[in-house]
């Protein structure tokens, strides 16, 4: 998979109109003989299967080489997107939480009333919220909540002030880690209006799933002898239907938690967050292909080791798939 990404990333930026050395000066046109050496400084001179195989080369020793855009010029792409990467993880995992928590609640009560006005409602907000384009949902979220209430902070991770002593580049997390309840409400404050943005929009695709899951256990062989058995309505969907709805529910969470880092971008861009969502659009603007490729290679990464995650996990929840 890494290696499919690599790859059709590293076509699709040598085909696509433009030449990041151009670029480098603002779209203006340098002397010949100053592109020639900067191309051949970037080693954009040499065959594309030579750069193709250097690139790889350098990917898989964990050099993911140095920018070549306007904004980010000379310094390391790891070091980069190192700097970008806790705002993207801090987003993720709180729009998780929230989509979690939302979704997987409204699809267990829409799926254990079917056909009465909570499953009715249940599935209009699930379809509704899933069509709502993020970046319209964070303005309208910014315009209640900050404008019009000033509850809350509208844009960026941190506003005035000493920033929290950095360990993880989590916010939260480091200022829970000093002690500092003040950083850490602000550091929330902060997060409160993006993660809700991205969480609620991915809420609606849980429910939906979690409700479809529900409905095939809930009328299952086994719920039924337990009913048979006496045992209490709410046991039954808790304990048997729902553990069985599981493990195909995991499997979604886990992929779309994996998809959240690609929303993120949105998010990033509407919230003024400077996450690895931003760096990329950025990098693009500037056609820095390096960049480019080093943030794809984290994002791969990243989906990958969700992916095996989510095997291990639905191994763990149903004991037939270790067979």
């Amino acid at each position: 998979m890494l290696l499919i990404l690599l790859t059709t990333v590293f076509i699709i930026l040598r085909i696509l109109p433009g030449d990041p050395v151009i670029a480098l000066w603002g779209g203006k046109t340098p002397p010949p003989d100053v592109v020639e050496r900067a191309r051949t400084a970037l080693g954009l001179d040499q065959p594309v299967a030579v750069q193709y195989w250097n690139y790889l080369t350098s990917v898989f020793r964990g050099d993911l080489g140095t920018s070549i855009g306007g904004t980010y010029l000379g310094r390391p792409v790891w070091g980069v997107i190192a700097e970008k990467l806790p705002a993207t993880v801090e987003l993720a995992i709180g729009s998780m939480l929230v989509a979690s928590l939302v979704g997987v609640g409204t699809g267990i009560l829409a799926g254990s009333r079917r056909d009465t006005w909570v499953d009715v409602a249940v599935r209009l907000y699930g379809t509704i919220i899933w069509v709502i384009p993020i970046f319209w949902l964070g303005l309208i979220f910014q315009l209640i909540f900050s404008v019009w209430l000033g509850w809350l902070p509208a844009n960026g991770r941190w506003t005035g002030g000493d920033l929290p002593v950095s360990v993880t580049g989590l916010y939260t997390i480091d200022s829970l880690l000093e002690g500092n309840l003040s950083h850490f409400g602000k550091a929330l404050a902060h997060l409160v209006l993006p993660t809700l943005t991205l969480g609620l929009v991915l809420s609606g695709f849980f429910a939906k799933t979690v409700r479809a899951n529900m409905l095939q256990t809930a009328t299952a062989d086994y719920c039924d002898a337990a009913r048979a058995r006496g045992i209490p309505e709410r046991r039954v969907i808790y304990r048997h239907a729902f553990r069985n709805a599981l493990v195909p529910v995991v499997t979604v969470l886990g992929l779309q938690f994996a998809i959240l880092f690609a929303g993120a971008v949105l998010t990033e861009r509407t919230f003024s967050i400077e996450g690895i969502g931003t760096l990329l659009l950025r990098s693009i603007e500037s056609k820095d292909m390096t960049m480019i490729q080093g943030v794809v290679v984290v994002y791969a990464t990243i989906i990958v080791g969700i992916s095996l995650f989510i095997d291990i996990a639905a191994a763990v929840i149903d004991p037939r798939i270790r067979l």
